[in-house]
């Protein structure tokens, strides 16, 4: 595939990832919508299958959607290293067109919030308990569990004795949606499991450069880098792994 193609359908299917992401976020936090106040399950709910909306979409491109599994994949050797800077070049810019999007959705909820200054959560993610150490090992081992199972999850075999062998491949990207749902429904409560360094960053730049949003507050650049570095350090360690299982 060409690095143009690549380009567009992970920047694509990243948007639309973010958007109902970001969205189910807002829709939950913002005060005058249908779904305020609906809870943290609700939240997961619509994260899991923004994965599988956005995946779908990217299949083309073998829907990364995040630059933490692309670099896994590029250390296991599944995707071509030269390939890697435009799949995450994709998945920035369609992180930021996605929260932007999510942004113009709720834009007159955004005008009657109540606490304007406290609506990076919607789009980024921070921890309950500030400690970075610890917040960094806790992105590290959500990622880790998705990445391994990208690529430890077992796929179509020939028949035996005339019974199918459809493994996951039968799922199609349901199954990375029922991991991310487990994720962040398990380990999502220190710092609402990014696992994806475009699904936080992208959003925390347009935040904070893009979104005109009266009294918003500030993007918590201090802690940005815990949602970048652990991800990419979880996804590289389960590739690692892999590269020495017996498989």
């Amino acid at each position: 595939m060409s690095a143009g193609s690549i380009f567009v359908w992970e920047m694509l299917g990243t948007a639309v990832l973010i958007l109902l992401g970001t969205g189910v976020v807002a829709n939950q936090v913002l005060k005058n919508t249908l779904g305020n106040s609906t809870g943290f399950l609700f939240v997961n709910v619509g994260w899991a299958f923004a994965v599988f909306a956005g995946a779908s979409i990217a299949n083309p491109s073998g829907a990364h959607l995040n630059p933490a599994v692309t670099l896994g994949l590029a250390i296991a050797d599944k995707t071509p290293w030269g390939d890697v800077p435009f799949y995450v070049l994709g998945q920035m810019v369609g992180a930021i067109v996605g929260a932007m999007l999510c942004w113009a959705t709720y834009k007159l909820q955004f005008d009657t919030h109540d606490e304007p200054q406290n609506t990076l959560g919607i789009f980024s993610t921070g921890p309950t308990v500030p400690s970075p150490p610890w917040n960094l090992v806790t992105e590290v081992i959500g990622t880790f569990v998705l990445v391994i199972w990208i690529l430890l999850s077992p796929g179509a075999k020939e028949s035996v004795d005339g019974v199918p062998q459809f493994g996951n491949s039968a799922l199609g990207y349901a199954g990375v949606a029922f991991v991310v749902l487990v994720i962040g429904t398990s380990l999502g409560g220190p710092t609402g499991y990014a696992i994806n360094p475009a699904r936080d960053l992208g959003p925390r730049i347009a935040y904070a450069f893009m979104m005109p949003i009266h009294n918003k507050g500030n993007a918590n650049w201090s802690y940005s880098w815990v949602p970048v570095v652990g991800p990419l350090v979880g996804g590289a360690l389960a590739a690692l792994l892999f590269l020495v299982l017996p498989v």
